[in-house]
């Protein structure tokens, strides 16, 4: 699977992301699907999936502790583009146990209890929502942190068992926003109150100038620490 995912690296490496996105729907037929958290990049990518009608399958996870913004953007978004988003729920048995042994709160007592919820709430969701699924698309950027510097266009996700597609890899945070106002694409109104990354309402504050576009998510912890789990190194 190294050689394959290398050799897609190569055959790809200066393609735009609109026909990357053509190849692998026409490749991989019925087994494309995109995660979309309603991001700046991830409006991006619905944008391109909407505009060249790509048979994708599109879902988003609702760990129960959005912010209201983020629930408006999906309706906007569903709207405009004429888009089914499927929505997947972490398991409420496992959210309820989780927070009467733990608290409310327990994510900013330790890394350990901050992965749990992560786990139960996106982690879990997210293995359903790509079950039987042989591609995964999503919006990440190496310029968004550290723990992402290393990430390539193409790569292969061994727990999953997934290939994973990362279209804006290379993409600046200008080029990002000047192709959203190009195409007048809707993004969430917390972007413009300095969240440039917008997770769930307690594990998310807007950032200072200089810091970089994920610092504030979970701002407790250290930056080498800073991922749900989703896009994890294994």
């Amino acid at each position: 699977m190294e050689e394959k995912i290398a050799a897609l690296n190569h055959l790809f490496l200066d393609t735009a992301p609109g026909e990357l996105l053509s190849w692998f729907t026409t490749e991989f037929k019925g087994k494309v699907s995109f995660s979309t958290s309603l991001g700046a990049e991830d409006q991006v990518i619905s944008h391109f999936i909407a505009m060249q009608k790509l048979p994708v399958k599109i879902f988003t996870l609702d760990t129960g502790r959005l912010y209201q913004e983020t629930y408006d953007l999906l309706a906007i978004t569903r709207k405009k583009y004429d888009l089914d988003i499927d929505i997947y729920f972490p398991d409420p048995a496992r959210v309820e146990a989780m927070v009467n042994a733990k608290g409310i709160n327990l994510f900013y007592e330790s890394i350990e209890n901050r992965r749990l919820c992560c786990h139960i709430r996106k982690i879990e969701p997210l293995t359903r929502a790509l079950a039987g699924v042989e591609v995964w698309i999503t919006g990440m950027r190496k310029e968004q942190s550290v723990t992402r510097s290393g990430a390539s266009l193409i790569e292969w996700d061994p727990v999953l068992k997934i290939i994973k597609v990362n279209p804006l890899i290379q993409w600046s945070n200008e080029i990002v926003w000047q192709y959203i106002h190009d195409h007048k694409i809707p993004v969430n109104e917390l972007h413009l109150k300095g969240y440039p990354s917008i997770g769930c309402l307690p594990c998310t504050r807007p950032i200072q100038p200089g810091e970089d576009v994920r610092s504030g998510r979970w701002w407790w912890e250290l930056p080498q620490f800073k991922e749900c789990g989703l896009h994890a190194k294994h």
